[in-house]
């Protein structure tokens, strides 16, 4: 495991009460003492973390330009889990809703992106070993709190498990604003996997090939594209969207 600082109260505090096994030390800024700022000293303490009053100064220098917001941890981040396509299935009740991101180079994208998907109830997110962004401080922050809580799956061969998913069961939506069908026309209430490509490069040839429908996100204004990580969460919540109504 490789030494991290996480950044940010909610990130911070996710840390301590999802692994706090992991959490080695926690720095709060001295001039802080809000409830946010107790409640992350209650759960440290609590799980016998060690807690240290400094300057917030001293806050930015250690986070070199991450927001902070007065809370800091040191953190013995995993290397990136590897998950098995039957695992993953065997381990989902109901119908899974799972988020590809093909490429995703932004760390504060990635970071959104799990945060999302967490808060749309999403089984997992699934992204190639390569060509990724890391897991760092930077995306911690922008996930506030999800990248702990949100089951972020790395494979070597993207194609090869988006494969194995079809094969499981699963349906694969590729978003492509070139596409026919609009995501409010396809169902979205079945096992599914929906695919993003990275920024500004979308989906790659190979990562198409593995779709099984392609939809896109109906465009009405001037701008021509989304954020990346805005177009996830406009898909992950119509998919929750049509299970809510479906009971």
């Amino acid at each position: 495991m490789a030494r991290q600082l996480v950044c940010g109260p909610n990130a911070v505090l996710a840390a301590i009460r999802e692994h706090p096994e992991r959490v080695e030390s926690v720095w709060l800024a001295s001039e802080r003492g809000d409830e946010r700022v107790q409640a992350v000293e209650e759960a440290a303490r609590a799980q016998d973390v060690a807690v240290q009053r400094v300057a917030r100064k001293e806050l930015d220098r250690m986070a070199n330009g991450v927001r902070h917001q007065g809370v800091i941890a040191q953190y013995r981040a995993p290397a990136g889990r590897e998950q098995s396509v039957s695992e993953l299935l065997e381990s989902i009740q109901g119908a899974p809703l799972l988020l590809i991101l093909d490429g995703v180079q932004d760390p504060h994208n990635l970071g959104a992106c799990l945060r999302s998907a967490d808060a749309a109830g999403a089984h997992a997110v699934i992204v190639p070993k390569d060509n990724t962004a890391p897991l760092s401080s930077v995306t911690r922050r922008a996930a506030a709190g999800a990248a702990e809580t949100m089951n972020l799956i790395t494979v070597t061969n993207l194609a090869r498990y988006l494969r194995e998913l079809k094969e499981g069961g699963v349906w694969i939506y590729g978003a492509d604003q070139d596409a026919e069908q609009t995501l409010a026309e396809i169902d979205l209430t079945g096992p599914a996997a929906i695919v993003l490509g990275g920024e500004g490069a979308g989906l790659r040839r190979l990562t198409r090939e593995h779709c099984d429908v392609l939809v896109r996100i109906p465009m009405s204004g001037k701008v021509g594209t989304l954020n990346l990580s805005v177009a996830a969460g406009i898909c992950l919540y119509e998919a929750v969207r049509q299970r809510l109504s479906a009971g």
